[in-house]
């Protein structure tokens, strides 16, 4: 009995310590939830609210120039982007770390037509849990969360596009 003791209770600390690990982080973004309200700016100092937003649905890139898969996927929303009903579809870059002044040269060079949102405090950023860049939500009419991806992808997939126009005709 002496000796299963220590073994049973580094067993029980062991699995306290994993389901901690578990946890949700309050207040951070969850799939089928509401997605986190935030007002930032554009880079020509338009405001930007999501919730201004509800009707349309909502694709929420974070990125920076300094991260290579995210300058790569730019063309792809880009080609997304005017493939999209402007009238039903958003889709705005929120720039994560980065100077304001390389993203704007960055985009024009590459030829962005979307607004690029800056979050200097990464109050956004933080509201949605992010790990790193890029990373990508999307927000149904209803202003609900409903996909994250982590890392790049291949916005002008045909797969994507069904995904969004799905959800733009609901």
């Amino acid at each position: 009995m002496k000796k299963i003791f220590p073994i049973l209770l580094i067993v029980l600390l062991l699995l306290l310590v994993s389901c901690g690990q578990n946890a949700k982080q309050p207040g951070v973004a969850e799939i089928g939830k509401p997605a986190p309200d935030f007002t930032l700016f554009d880079l020509d100092g338009k405001t930007w609210k999501l919730s201004d937003l509800k009707g349309q649905v909502v694709f929420v890139n974070f990125w920076a120039t300094w991260c290579p898969p995210c300058r790569e996927e730019m063309p792809s929303m880009q080609t997304l982007y005017t493939s999209m009903p402007a009238d039903r579809f958003k889709m705005l870059a929120i720039l994560y770390n980065d100077d304001p002044g390389l993203a704007d040269v960055f985009t024009k060079r590459v030829g962005t037509t979307f607004p690029i949102l800056t979050d200097p405090k990464n109050e956004a950023g933080k509201a949605y849990g992010l790990t790193g860049v890029p990373e990508t939500f999307i927000i149904d009419k209803q202003g609900v969360l409903r996909e994250k991806f982590i890392g790049p992808a291949q916005w002008a997939s045909p797969q994507i596009h069904q995904m969004l126009t799905n959800l733009i005709n609901q």
